[in-house]
């Protein structure tokens, strides 16, 4: 087409109509572009931070990211010939191990705790703190999801906070693990000057979270047939890099994210893998005055 070839000479023209039309033309042109390399239109991003240079989308959804894909689970059929059963059933693996139901896990952060405890165990839920778990639990209550199981840190803020949340529900199953624990999960971009750990601890601390997302934050196997509603009470920085590592975001931008005490992250993994975020930090259900971060 002439106008992609002589993109200036075509807005010269349009310059003679109304501003309307021309506007429209330069929104057009803004977004095609011409790739004389290959003679193909190709859409471009409004605004990205990666090169130029990589057609757009800029990175692609890894589908097997929780290394559940059904098709990386089962073996290649040999020089392509197909297997029958005893039945002369043609054999279908995939389907055997291809996941049916959905997975919801609910996200909490501790409430707002004593910053001035010189140990784990000093480290209590304030009075602000309970209520907040208090009214946390009292807002899962009111969702009525079916819940499984209710997990925590064992941190004692964390495991406060699951105590109270208990209360609401109180038939739940219950689990600890110290995988959840508070830590340094991978060093930020950008760095910032008052939190700044030392390297050993990014990467003792790094394992251990990215093995508790492993262990949590997958789709479901095919032996589940319901839709699954887990809790898990924990802390900031886990919450973040889950949130980051479960959306293939550039997991080093965790700490441009912020979280309000008890409130509540909600990921969702379909049985295809996808994954969505129902909600973030939401403490909605809270009174202004009772919200805090710190």
């Amino acid at each position: 087409m002439t106008w992609r070839k002589n993109p200036l000479h075509f807005l010269k023209q349009f310059s003679k109509l109304s501003a309307a039309t021309t506007a429209g033309a330069i929104t057009l042109l803004s977004i095609y572009v011409y790739d004389k390399r290959s003679s193909k239109a190709g859409l471009c991003a409004s605004w990205t931070n990666v090169s130029e240079e990589i057609p757009y989308p800029k990175i692609k959804w890894n589908h097997n990211w929780d290394r559940r894909d059904p098709k990386s689970l089962v073996k290649p059929s040999k020089n392509g010939v197909v297997e029958k059963d005893e039945n002369n059933n043609i054999k279908n693996d995939i389907l055997d191990v291809t996941p049916t139901a959905t997975r919801n896990i609910l996200l909490i952060r501790h409430g707002q705790y004593n910053l001035n405890g010189l140990t784990d165990t000093d480290r209590y839920l304030t009075t602000l703190g309970r209520t907040q778990a208090d009214l946390t639990g009292s807002r899962l209550k009111e969702l009525d999801l079916p819940y499984t199981k209710l997990i925590s840190s064992t941190m004692t803020r964390a495991l406060e906070t699951a105590d109270i949340i208990h209360k609401h529900l109180p038939d739940l199953p219950r689990e600890k693990n110290d995988m959840l624990r508070e830590g340094a999960p991978i060093p930020p971009e950008p760095p910032v000057g008052h939190w700044k750990p030392e390297n050993y601890q990014f990467y003792t601390d790094g394992q251990r979270i990215e093995a508790a997302f492993r262990h949590y934050i997958h789709r479901a196997p095919a032996d589940q047939t319901e839709d699954s509603f887990e809790i898990i009470v924990c802390h900031a920085n886990v919450i973040r890099y889950f949130v980051c590592r479960a959306l293939q975001f550039p997991p080093d931008g965790w700490l441009r994210l912020s979280l309000a005490h008890a409130s509540i992250t909600w990921l969702t993994v379909r049985p295809s893998g996808r994954v969505s975020l129902k909600c973030y930090g939401d403490s909605g259900y809270m009174e202004p005055k009772k919200i805090s971060y710190s």
